[in-house]
Order: C-alpha cells, then sequence, then structure tokens
C-alpha cells in the first residue's frame, strides 16, 4: 500500500466489479489496487462485487484503478447507476454465452461417449472408438478455450499476485483432465492410458457456470435496491422562476432555494419543504413504509419518493450529496464494502486449505499411479475439483448480503455490516426517551418570567435565534413558534450536550437556553417539558411546552423487543415521576432518570460489566457517545447527524419495532451462515473420501461442486424477506 503524505488530498471512490466469484478474488483485486501508486487503501466486498478505493489525486486517477482491475483479469467500472446496470447486463450476458456454450458441447460429447460405455468389449472397432475420441476432443475445444477462459484467467491472475485462489484448483483440474484425455485420443497406448474424460470436463465446467449464473443472479437481485434507490432521482426538474413561469432544468442544477413543480407521478428531484398543495407521497425505497403518507404545506418531502396525491410545489433545502436519498446510497455502499469476522476468517483459511487441497491431489495421484496408472489423474483430477472451497468462501456472504437488503428495504439501513453477528448475541435494549419514544415535536405552551423586570417578548425573541441553532425538539418547537430578531454568530454558540446552548452577545455578555438545573433555577420551579433563558445563574424568562407524545407504534415495538426475549430499559434526562410514567405505560420496569450522557454512559458500561450484550437506540447530540459505546448501535434517521455516524445502523423508517425485526434477521443470518458452513464442512468430508477411493469421477465432482455453492446461496437467499 502506497502510504498517507502529509499534506495531500485524499479522495474516496467506488467501483462496480464483475467477474468475482470468491473470497480470494476479492484479495487479488485488493492487491492489484493497493500496488498503485497514490492507493492509500482499498477494500472489496467479493458478494457485493463493489470496491471503495482511497487514493491520492496527485498520484493516480480514477482511469488507472479501473485499468488495475482489469488487468488482474476483472472488469470494473465507476459506481454509477448507469454504469453499474451496464456492467452487470455485459457480464450476465457473457456468463449466459459461456454457459450455453459448455451446456450445448457437452450435450454432444456425452452423445459421442455413450457408444464406448453402452458397447460390450471387443464390440466396437477401433477406427470407431478413435473417431468418436477424436470428435469429442474437438467439440471440447469451445469449452476449453471459450467457457472455461474466465477460470484460467483467474487462476492465473492469482497465482502472479502470489495468491492461491479458488479458480487455481479448478483450472488445474480443467488442463489436467484435457491433457490426459487429448494423449489418450491420439496415442491411446501412450503414457496417458486410453480413457479419456472429455465428458466429465465439459460436464464439469457447464455445472460449475450454472451453480455460478445462479450465484450472479442471486447476487445482483441484492444490488438491485441501490439501483432502484438512486434510480428514483428525477433527471429533470420544473423549477419555477420569479415571474411564476416554469423552466425544465437538470436535476443537478438545482440549488437550495429554488422552487420546483412536483407533478402527479413524478418523484422528488431534491429535500424540502411543501410550500403549496397536499398530496400522499411514497417513501417505500426510504423507509420501508410500505403505505403512502400524507405531506402538506411546511411537512419535508425527500428526494426520490413518488407524489402520488396531486401536483405540489417544493422549496428546495438540499441537494445533490447532502439529500437523504444519497446519504442511504452511501450508507448502503459503506456497509457492503466491510467484512463481518465470519468472512474474514473464510478469507483466512481459503489460502491454506487451498495448498491442501493441491497436496492431496498430488499425493492421491502418487498413490493411484502404484496401484492403477490408468486411474490416476482422474482421480487427482475428481480430488481438485470436489474440494475447491467455493461453499465455505460463500456460506456467510451469501447470509449477510441477503440480511442487509431485506432489513434495507424495511427501512433499517446497516452503515457496518459486522455488526449483524452481534446482533444476534443481543440481550439487552437500551432506548432513549425524547425523539426516540416520544414525538420530537412538541409545542410552545406558554411563556414564564422568571425575573421582575423581564421582557418576555424580547428575550423571547432572542432565545428563538439562539434556539435555531440546536436540533433539540423543545429548541425546534421554539424556534418555530417565536419569531427571532438577532443573529446569534456560529463562532458564538456552543452545544453542550444533555444541558443546552451558550451564546455571547455582542457586549461580551454571556446567554444560556436549556435546562432549569444548567441556569440555576430550582428543580421545583420548572418541569421537565421547559426551556430556561438568561444570563449563566440569572435565569429570566421560562418557555414551557405540551407533554410530548408516545410516537406511533412505540408501545407494539417495545412489546416485540420484550418477546424477543430481551431486556429493556428507558434512559432519559427527564425528571423520575416523568419517566416512571412512561415506562409504566410502556411495560417497562428499568429506567434511569435525569440521566446526563455520562450517567447514560455509565448505566451502559454498567450492563456491559455484568456480560451483557447492549443495544442502545437514540437520536440526538448527547446520545453520541452511549451509541458510541454499545455493542450494537441504532440512530433514527430524524436524528443528529452526530448520532449517524457513531452508530452502526440507521433507522429510516423510525420504528422501533424494526429494532426487533433486525434483532430475529440477525438471529436468522446467523443460523443460516451455521448452516452453510455445516454443509460445507459435511459435502467436504463425504466426497473427499469417494474421490480419493475412486467412486467419484470428475463429471460426478464438478456436479457436487456446483451444486454446493448453489445450495449455499439458495439457502441465504431465504434471508432476503425478513
Amino acid at each position: 500500500m502506497y502510504p498517507p503524505t502529509e499534506g495531500l488530498e485524499v479522495a474516496q471512490s467506488s467501483l462496480r466489479l464483475s467477474g468475482l466469484h470468491c473470497a480470494a478474488c476479492a484479495g487479488v483485486i485488493e492487491h492489484a489496487l493497493g500496488a498503485l501508486p497514490g492507493v492509500v487503501d482499498a477494500q472489496v466486498h467479493a458478494s457485493a462485487s463493489l470496491a471503495t478505493v482511497r487514493w491520492q489525486p496527485q498520484h493516480t486517477r480514477v482511469a488507472a484503478l479501473v485499468a488495475a482491475v482489469r488487468r488482474a483479469g476483472y472488469d470494473a467500472e465507476p459506481d454509477t447507476a448507469a454504469g453499474a446496470h451496464a456492467l452487470r447486463r455485459r457480464e450476465q450476458r457473457m456468463l449466459l454465452w459461456r454457459l450455453f456454450v459448455a451446456a450445448f458441447c457437452s450435450m454432444q460429447v456425452m452423445m459421442l461417449a455413450t457408444p464406448v460405455y453402452v458397447a460390450d468389449a471387443g464390440t466396437l472397432a477401433p477406427d470407431l472408438e478413435e473417431l468418436l475420441h477424436l470428435s469429442a476432443w474437438t467439440l471440447s475445444l469451445p469449452v476449453l478455450l471459450f467457457s472455461s477462459a474466465p477460470f484460467f484467467v483467474s487462476a492465473w491472475r492469482s497465482l502472479q499476485a502470489r495468491r492461491l485462489g479458488m479458480d487455481v484448483p479448478v483450472a488445474l483440474g480443467i488442463a489436467v483432465a484435457f491433457v490426459a484425455s487429448s494423449g489418450a485420443a491420439f496415442d491411446p497406448g501412450g503414457a496417458f492410458g486410453r480413457e479419456v474424460y472429455f465428458d466429465s470436463l465439459t460436464m464439469f465446467v457447464a455445472f460449475l457456470l450454472a451453480g455460478r449464473w445462479i450465484e450472479l443472479r442471486a447476487r445482483h437481485r441484492a444490488m438491485d435496491a441501490i439501483e432502484r434507490l438512486t434510480g428514483r432521482v428525477q433527471e429533470r426538474a420544473w423549477r419555477l422562476r420569479d415571474d411564476g413561469s416554469v423552466e425544465s432544468v437538470d436535476g443537478a442544477a438545482l440549488r437550495p432555494g429554488d422552487r420546483v413543480r412536483v407533478p402527479l407521478g413524478e418523484a422528488f428531484p431534491a429535500d424540502g419543504a411543501i410550500e403549496q398543495g397536499a398530496t400522499q407521497v411514497d417513501e417505500s425505497l426510504l423507509t420501508g413504509e410500505s403505505r403512502p403518507v400524507a405531506r402538506a404545506v411546511g411537512d419535508g418531502a425527500v428526494a426520490g419518493s413518488v407524489n402520488l396525491g396531486a401536483p405540489v410545489v417544493q422549496r428546495v433545502e438540499r441537494v445533490g450529496a447532502d439529500t437523504r436519498q444519497a446519504q442511504i446510497a452511501a450508507l448502503m455502499r459503506d456497509a457492503l464494502t466491510r467484512r463481518p469476522d465470519a468472512m474474514r476468517l473464510a478469507d483466512r483459511i481459503a489460502g491454506p486449505f487451498l495448498a491442501a487441497v493441491l497436496l492431496l491431489a498430488v499425493a492421491a495421484a502418487v498413490v493411484w499411479w502404484t496401484i492403477d496408472p490408468s486411474r490416476a489423474l482422474a482421480i487427482a483430477v475428481a480430488v481438485l475439483i470436489v474440494t475447491c472451497p467455493c461453499a465455505l468462501s460463500l456460506a456467510t456472504p451469501a447470509a449477510s448480503l441477503a440480511t442487509t437488503a431485506a432489513l434495507a428495504r424495511r427501512g433499517v439501513m446497516l452503515r457496518r455490516i459486522e455488526a449483524l453477528e452481534t446482533l444476534a448475541r443481543a440481550d439487552h435494549v437500551m432506548l432513549d426517551k425524547t425523539g426516540t419514544l416520544t414525538e420530537a415535536q412538541p409545542q410552545l405552551r406558554g411563556v414564564r418570567s422568571l425575573a421582575d423586570d423581564a421582557d418576555t417578548q424580547a428575550l423571547s425573541a432572542r432565545a428563538s435565534a439562539l434556539a435555531a441553532w440546536s436540533s433539540h425538539p423543545l429548541s425546534q418547537a421554539l424556534a418555530r413558534a417565536v419569531p427571532a430578531d438577532v443573529a446569534w454568530g456560529s463562532t458564538a454558540v456552543v452545544e453542550v450536550p444533555g444541558c443546552g446552548l451558550e451564546a455571547q452577545d455582542a457586549q461580551g455578555q454571556r446567554w444560556r437556553l436549556g435546562s432549569a438545573r444548567w441556569l440555576g433555577v430550582a428543580v421545583g420551579e420548572a418541569g421537565a417539558d421547559m426551556l430556561c433563558f438568561g444570563p449563566p445563574g440569572a435565569a429570566r424568562v421560562a418557555f414551557e411546552f405540551d407533554d410530548e407524545r408516545v410516537t406511533d407504534g412505540a408501545a407494539a415495538g417495545v412489546q416485540a423487543l420484550l418477546a424477543a426475549g430481551l431486556e429493556v430499559s428507558l434512559l432519559s434526562g427527564d425528571h423520575a415521576p416523568r419517566v416512571q410514567r412512561l415506562a409504566a405505560r410502556l411495560g417497562l420496569a428499568a429506567f434511569v432518570a435525569e440521566a446526563t450522557p455520562q450517567r447514560k454512559l455509565d448505566a451502559l458500561r454498567a450492563q456491559q460489566a455484568r456480560g451483557g450484550v447492549v443495544v442502545m437506540v437514540g437520536d440526538g447530540v448527547n446520545d453520541a457517545p452511549v451509541l458510541a459505546q454499545a455493542d450494537v448501535s441504532f440512530a433514527l434517521a430524524q436524528g443528529a447527524r452526530i448520532a449517524h455516524g457513531a452508530a452502526d445502523a440507521v433507522l429510516l423508517s423510525g420504528r422501533i419495532g424494526d429494532v426487533a425485526q433486525s434483532v430475529h434477521a440477525a438471529r436468522r443470518m446467523l443460523l443460516v451462515a451455521r448452516q452453510n458452513l455445516a454443509w460445507a464442512a459435511l459435502y467436504n468430508a463425504a466426497c473427499v473420501p469417494l474421490a480419493l477411493v475412486g467412486w467419484l469421477p470428475p463429471w460426478a465432482a464438478g456436479l457436487g461442486m456446483a451444486a454446493s455453492s448453489v445450495l449455499v446461496v439458495l439457502n441465504g437467499m431465504r434471508l432476503a424477506k425478513v
């Protein structure tokens, strides 16, 4: 790897790959990319056919990255919707042609081999037998030169990179079978004997390509979620001019502040609020919610969601990479390039296992050469083929990729795919209250003076301007309810997690907006739904808010967590009576009230110290430390960006019940992965002895290996529905 250089810019690119069949392929591509000057880091996920490369623009270019992948024997395109679709189409078409040629020729070769199998000894004339063998040799050439080409290219590139890939024993087995059969066909009395294996060779290639075709289709179906997600963004948008006229512009030309008309049936081109009209919006690809949701004036609509009700006018707030849709796609790409621990274990095992396979095949050939030389090569080929660890390398990726795609369709976006393994072992869930279990948009109920000379109207306007700098639900409610009359400079505003906001005015006076305790107001004077404003230690005014409403589905979601056998506790900075009432309403016995960020962190660490595997669900700035500390963490999509960065997954749907579904899916994933690994081990334990004793011909070994790989993929694809 080229080391990072001090002061140089580091860019990141995603590449769509084709031609990958196993974990060893990923290692070859990583090695090829890492050898380029300027590449800082390269990660390849074989199941997702995706590479994420960090590189220095001063030393290399994206074109060089693509060229390096192609020199390694694979294909690559920049990760764009059009490029990925074209690459997948090319890969599918070429593999289908190779499969067709192998299948067609294998049927013809089998037809030519049938007379040799069914004829009684001595009844088939030698010249006729030789003609049948030479005809089979001719038909085997397209299979060897065209259909088998990917195996030979991949094996050669693996050896060039000084790695043992999965295709090395496959290519070696094909080559040995063809050479031995050719020798027997052209010189029946020579060193290779009279036995030919053209039928076994062509059938093996056909079986293996059929298995890889099924694997490819399954992998592409799993990746369709990203393409559908990115494909919904409008390429054209209807922008309103100042004079009220409409112009058609490219979606990339939109800027924050633009007003766009969204016709019925079209997707919203950007994130923003609806200014005119009311409609129903389909957000199923973004949140997993299958039912349309109502959107009226003032409500937000996200890029990629489809307008189902009536034409509306939207004011653009975020475009391009800042939109929620782009962030979701980025989260999916990031997750799919990460390797779970079990996948890393399979990668480490693959190399030594392949070395053992080659040694075993050589040993089998040597032993059988002393017993029956005519069978030595056939048995060595069967051993090479049957022991190829493709099923082992696919066991975990097939399950984890299907689970990731299924959760994404439900609105659970994994940021770290390896979190699934930990989530399957979770036994305790901690839930934040405000914004997670309760409605994150409380309403301002009233303003109360805390000082005799307080000008509540002026102070309210000043506090509203400060509140606009925070994403806390109470701050946002104040900013919506009261017009602001001053502008606080961003450099003068500091948010203290769990306490509130502090700023300095032009005269150097410090002001605080936050909890009563932080401003020095006695607890008895202020409830939990109150913000106080004033200089430190001298609160001037208090803002009271209506009680927060429990979100739809929160109670059902908590019950689903309990039904899954998980302990559930509630964390909140509110006063104990309020938290106790909410806990009782949700059926929870454990809760922590008046919790500062540190106290939340202490509660979580205490649970971990008792041996618990803890899941944390939160949404605010003050939840970031505990989200980072948790074994697995979920952040709500509408929460603070810092919470997203600390979390393992983002709940786009906002449904607590989806946490329980995620736990259930993770447990199923772990079970299926273990089933796949057990099957791969059982398959090798049963078939290797059969091959060694000569009871498993090469064509049957090829069928067994292909069937084994297909079985683990199909077993993993059962997880595609959660």
